[in-house]
């Protein structure tokens, strides 16, 4: 617990740098994170037998950092790159010897669940005020990290009922309740800081996003479990102490991110 504890507070103080700084240092550190990501994904789902197809989703993300963060509208950017990189990754599967559909699924697997969240992420910036995208940021970030904390002292104290026993044994609906009103929590107390500097949407905003973006973050952490699970790996990586790899520290966040970038381009 020592080891977990000290590693999270020095990926917080990293955070919370990259955030002061912003623009592109804060955009190629992420994008950092998310081929990190990709590549800890892919390496299980190769320790499982697949064969995915790589150079079409690593050009996807590479194209993504400079045209999203130079302000391009992520219309004319996630839509078409997403697009280009599915169809281009069948169409170099089928072409193989010995072709096989799963090769497909498992090549588009980390482009949908790693590389569009991460480019939603940058597509934050479109925001209208600095404040607001800081906000929509730290809420992609705090609202499910801080839903996992809860979630852990509320089933360990509490859980009694298992939520997905085929997926996570040891997450129980106490635990997921207690992460949800951990999220709610984190969200309206960024909201109250933020609100003393600029005028910001209603509070309710902030408790529904901390909603929305908790279930989804619980959602991302078994999503990313199952897959776990298929490929027979205990963790992602070891690249961070008590924690495990980038992916399993971002599982939940990339998740999160997609409702804060939804509720960006709807309502704001």
């Amino acid at each position: 617990m020592v080891t977990r504890t000290v590693t999270g507070v020095v990926l917080a103080a990293v955070l919370f740098t990259a955030l002061a700084l912003g623009g592109w240092w804060f955009s190629v550190l992420y994008m950092a994170a998310i081929g990190l990501s990709v590549f800890e994904m892919l390496k299980a789902l190769k320790a499982a037998g697949h064969k995915p197809c790589i150079w079409p989703m690593a050009l996807c993300t590479a194209l993504s950092l400079p045209l999203l963060t130079m302000g391009l509208g992520e219309s004319a950017v996630i839509m078409p790159l997403m697009t280009a990189a599915c169809m281009i990754t069948a169409a170099v599967v089928m072409f193989r010897k010995d072709p096989k559909l799963e090769d497909i699924v498992v090549s588009v697997l980390p482009l949908l669940a790693v590389v569009l969240p991460g480019m939603c992420m940058l597509a934050l910036s479109r925001a209208l005020s600095r404040e607001v995208e800081l906000m929509l940021i730290l809420f992609s970030f705090g609202v499910p990290l801080m839903g996992d904390t809860l979630a852990y002292f509320g089933g360990s104290m509490l859980g009694k009922h298992k939520l997905c026993p085929q997926v996570s044994p040891q997450k129980s609906v106490e635990g997921a309740v207690a992460g949800l009103f951990g999220s709610m929590l984190f969200a309206l107390i960024v909201w109250l800081i933020i609100g003393t500097r600029v005028q910001l949407p209603p509070v309710w905003h902030a408790l529904v996003l901390g909603l929305l973006g908790g279930v989804a973050g619980q959602l991302g952490d078994l999503f990313a479990s199952l897959i776990k699970r298929h490929c027979g790996v205990k963790d992602y990586g070891s690249i961070f102490p008590g924690h495990g790899g980038m992916m399993d520290r971002l599982d939940s966040v990339y998740w999160a991110t997609v409702v804060m970038y939804i509720y960006l381009i709807w309502f704001m």
